[in-house]
């Protein structure tokens, strides 16, 4: 199993909000984490490298070798809490940092079992013999408008304030985490990003560089020069596992 990863501060941001880490705890077991801050030019990137920092710590901590899928997710969402909680208090406490916020996905791959935890916009994708599959579901106003049938999933891709995100890392007190569990297999893919990525790129194109690419550790690179070459508004991460 091997990962890469790449963050891009794209074609119009002059500073990079986003983060990413990939930890390998063992030869089999991996922990990969991208986060999409906000909040403005001093406080976004405080907010996205602050999480990935205690989320990561804390799943580093909680972690025990031949945990089930169940434990795994629980062991999530209190790296998710104590990643909220520390993010919200240096809001709190600083006022230059009042009203940071970030996105959170990330995977802990074990064997053959994935789980995957999100906070906000930020993706996971699964990539397997049957083509590639959007793991997570976004947390935003555009989405809950998919879901109530008042905009097709067409017409949201390019909806106004399509950006607008419901839940994020440390804008309140608490934050509810989504949870997924799957199985993958040899020769599958997984691949997190943030939306400067997902929102350039369709899930068709990312499947065909992540497939059909001669060089699997250049994938990163080459997403991110195809969101380059149609202008890169925001920020670009992405971090990809090969199984």
């Amino acid at each position: 199993m091997q990962a890469w990863g790449l963050t891009d501060p794209g074609c119009v941001r002059v500073q990079n909000q986003d983060a990413y880490g990939v930890h390998t705890f063992e030869e089999d077991s991996l922990l990969c984490t991208v986060c999409d801050g906000m909040g403005g030019a001093k406080s976004g990137n405080v907010a996205s490298s602050l999480a990935l920092q205690i989320f990561m710590q804390e799943v580093t901590r909680l972690r025990k070798p031949g945990m089930s899928q169940e434990q795994a997710g629980q062991m999530f969402r209190e790296a998710v809490r104590l990643a909220n909680f520390t993010v919200y208090d240096q809001s709190r406490q600083f006022e230059e940092f009042d009203g940071m916020g970030t996105t959170l996905v990330a995977v802990m791959v074990r064997g053959r079992k994935a789980t995957v935890v999100n906070v906000g916009d930020s993706r996971a994708y699964h990539v397997g013999k049957s083509g590639i599959r959007q793991v997570t579901k976004d947390h935003s106003l555009v989405q809950m408008m998919v879901d109530r049938g008042e905009l097709t999933p067409e017409v949201a891709k390019s909806y106004p304030g399509k950006n607008f995100i419901t839940r994020a890392i440390g804008t309140e007190t608490t934050v509810l985490c989504d949870i997924f569990h799957l199985d993958v297999g040899k020769g599958d893919y997984l691949l997190l990003c943030s939306d400067g990525l997902s929102n350039l790129l369709d899930d068709q194109e990312i499947l065909f560089e992540v497939v059909h690419g001669v060089y699997k550790q250049n994938c990163c690179k080459r997403l991110l020069n195809i969101a380059k070459n149609r202008g890169a508004p925001d920020n670009v991460t992405s971090v990809l596992i090969a199984i």
